[in-house]
């Protein structure tokens, strides 16, 4: 099947008269248990819900995998981190990509006596730090820089020195890059952003294809407590039913705007995986099913980058991508991110494409 239609069907029950397509969420913190712990499939609300059970088969169906859902995305990468990692081993985790990972690594990892090797989103250089790596963490396209890797050589290397390989795939999620089909052991999404869509809730998942690594994590989600409510899981199992459609528009949206900015003379460092001089366009090409919704780009300094934003009509100025709505951001202002001080990252959302270029050309024109 298509990606479309598996978006669609993914983790939807048999049809059965009389019975909704697509069944409501369960609210429930203890269910009936009579006798043995386990006589029933649920007993109590943090170790399973049947609502949280769906997305995860829907997941799972996207990423022929299984997969575990979270309460965010720093949920599930901790969830993989921490258990994965202890004094000794050692941790390769690119340097431009989401800076949570990196906090993580920082302030929770590296005390315990994790030896943290960062290094930039560049396949020779990952290859190279794996050697004696225990795990290597990478995310491509980077965010916000939008660099790519080679997911299979990297994958290749970190198995040679015996480490396991987990991507960040949630810039373009399982319809637009398969890192689990190109090697890798492990794919975490930040489901706030293009699995739901949104831009309304806040949850994570974990995609794995050993059993045992499932079952942990599993594990660790019970006993640490970082579970999703059954609200927000059944809307994310909603929003997957338009997730082609979404990323379609969106990548499409994204790349239009990349071609329009460069050739402007007031922007420059035009980035996107799509545009045919990005230097990894060719890999990009091979690795990726869409470009995907971001764009980064670079205005003279910070303040006409703020006038910039302020300018704009439909496009909001906010953190987070990966939305129905556009949105922007100066993405300096956290101090996480070697980018310079009027550098944009855009995600281009799913307005028609002429009104999207309209607004950025004339907030553009009036700064």
């Amino acid at each position: 099947m298509g990606p479309s239609t598996r978006a669609v069907h993914a983790g939807l029950p048999p049809a059965a008269q009389g019975e909704p397509l697509t069944p409501g969420p369960v609210f429930a913190a203890p269910y009936h248990l009579q006798g043995d712990v386990d006589a029933a499939p649920f007993g109590y609300g943090r170790e399973g819900n049947p609502t949280w059970s769906a997305v995860e088969a829907a997941l799972g169906a996207l990423e022929d995998a299984e997969s575990v859902l979270f309460a965010s995305g720093m949920a599930a990468t901790c969830a993989l981190l921490e258990p994965a990692l202890g004094a000794g081993d050692v941790l390769v985790a690119v340097r431009d990509g989401y800076p949570g990972v990196r906090g993580v690594a920082t302030d929770r990892l590296a005390p315990r006596g994790v030896e943290v090797r960062f290094v930039p989103t560049d396949t020779d250089a990952i290859v190279a730090a794996s050697a004696g790596a225990t795990l290597v963490w990478v995310e491509t396209p980077s965010n916000p820089a939008l660099d790519v890797c080679d997911i299979a050589a990297v994958a290749e290397a970190a198995h040679a020195s015996g480490a396991r390989l987990a991507v960040d795939n949630t810039l373009l999620t399982p319809l637009g890059q398969r890192p689990l089909d190109l090697g890798a052991d492990a794919v975490v999404h930040s489901a706030t952003k293009a699995l739901s869509g949104h831009s309304d809730l806040i949850l994570g998942a974990v995609s794995v294809r050993d059993p045992a690594w499932a079952a942990a994590l599993r594990s660790h989600r019970w006993q640490g407590g970082a579970i999703a409510g059954p609200f927000e899981a059944w809307l994310l199992h909603r929003s997957l039913a338009t997730l082609a459609l979404r990323l379609e528009r969106a990548s499409a949206n994204a790349l239009a705007l990349a071609r329009f900015l460069r050739e402007r003379p007031d922007v420059r460092d035009v980035r996107h995986p799509g545009l045919e001089e990005h230097p990894q366009h060719a890999l990009a090409a091979r690795q990726m099913r869409l470009g995907g919704p971001l764009v980064g780009f670079t205005l003279d300094g910070a303040e006409r980058a703020q006038r910039f934003l302020a300018a704009l009509e439909l496009v909001a100025e906010a953190t987070s991508f990966g939305g129905v709505h556009s949105t922007a951001e100066r993405r300096a202002r956290w101090g996480t991110d070697d980018v310079a001080d009027g550098f944009i990252r855009f995600s281009a959302g799913c307005e028609d494409s002429d009104d999207l270029l309209a607004d950025v050309e004339q907030a553009l024109g009036n700064v």
